[in-house]
């Protein structure tokens, strides 16, 4: 993970992730979800790309190859673009990822040549700099498992204070797996490490992603973030 993201500052490819394994669309024949999704295979590459509703927002599930050197197997996306303010900035991830994104910036800009983050610098990092992250007393129960910050902190406490919180203490998934959502011009995206794409491996993430998006625009109660 830490060798993956110091490439990615550097500017430097990270090598390329293995081709996803086929998926066997069959083994989703019976999936609760069937007669609301549509499931295919990406014509260039091997994986599988899910595309469904939660109420009427459109999301897109896709699983294959690694978009980010901190994933360092199979990737999963999930993407969707919810009514929310096109200048909301946010991000949860899990703690090893933050102390390795911090240990990697720390390295590189203060120990190293460069002296600033610009734009070039990924948001999952800008992000970890540029605003204060929630203290652990305001994660609360979520304080050994996830980091958040925001650049509204209010509705970043009130967007993880009900379901998502709990939804992200119930997500059963190794710790050193990395773990990000996000929310950035107007769209949500998660991302993490997962090995197979199966209905029971989707479903757990699938379900979290369908509660994020659904208490987002509900965690807006200042009139300066609607």
């Amino acid at each position: 993970m830490l060798e993956g993201i110091k490439r990615w500052l550097g500017g430097k490819a990270a090598p390329a992730s293995q081709a996803a394994t086929p998926v066997d669309l069959a083994s989703f024949a019976d999936w609760s979800r069937r007669g609301a999704v549509r499931i295919r295979s990406p014509r260039e590459t091997e994986g599988v790309i899910i595309e469904g509703r939660a109420g009427e927002w459109p999301w897109r599930l896709e699983w294959g190859a690694s978009q980010r050197p901190y994933v360092l197997g199979r990737e999963l996306r999930i993407r969707c673009a919810p009514r929310l303010p096109a200048d909301l900035q946010a991000i949860v991830l899990n703690r090893p990822l933050q102390e390795a994104i911090e240990k990697t910036l720390f390295e590189q800009y203060v120990e190293g040549v460069q002296t600033r983050i610009d734009t070039e610098t990924p948001a999952e990092m800008r992000w970890l700099v540029m605003y204060p992250n929630l203290s652990r007393a305001e994660l609360g129960s979520l304080q050994e498992r996830y980091a958040a910050t925001a650049n509204h902190k209010p509705w970043l406490l009130n967007w993880l204070s009900a379901g998502l919180g709990q939804g992200l203490l119930g997500l059963h998934a190794p710790a050193s797996t990395a773990f990000v959502l996000m929310v950035n011009r107007g769209k949500m995206t998660l991302r993490t490490e997962l090995d197979e794409a199966l209905p029971r491996t989707l479903e757990p993430y699938l379900r979290l992603f369908e509660t994020a998006l659904r208490e987002a625009p509900d965690a807006l109660v200042d009139p300066e973030v609607s």
